[in-house]
């Protein structure tokens, strides 16, 4: 697999963790290690910093991989199985929202506007630099 199949891998399953996280069908336990999961990698307090090049970000990895392994074991098979096919319906949902024909317009007004403001603002800034 090439990093970038890699990379939607890891996200659709960060969806389905959410999903699960939400789901009423998915013990407390198993939400708490979700958490605490994610808040070791937010919390300022951490075993090896975060600035250390590598190993700080390892630490990271290990904890996430930990805990995602640890919440598909605890989490009941049929209620994984809903999360991923919630999640997969959401993907293919906001793909067909990128692609309407609004989205490209509300991208192509708002790039139109900032280049107007960016050009307008040297404008106003080459007049005043020149006096």
């Amino acid at each position: 697999m090439e990093w970038r199949q890699q990379a939607q891998r890891v996200h659709r399953e960060a969806q389905v963790f959410y999903f699960a996280f939400k789901h009423p069908g998915v013990p407390w336990y198993a939400k708490l290690v979700a958490a605490c999961s994610a808040g070791y990698l937010f919390s300022p307090i951490q075993l090896i910093p975060s600035f250390i090049p590598v190993i700080g970000f390892l630490d990271d990895f290990l904890v996430l991989f930990l805990g995602a392994k640890l919440i598909q074991r605890i989490i009941p098979s049929e209620v994984l199985t809903e999360c991923r096919e919630t999640a997969r319906a959401a993907d293919m949902r906001r793909k067909d929202e990128i692609r309407s024909p609004a989205a490209v317009v509300a991208v192509v007004v708002i790039a139109v506007i900032w280049i107007s403001a960016a050009v307008s603002a040297s404008v106003v800034m080459a007049r005043y630099i020149s006096r």
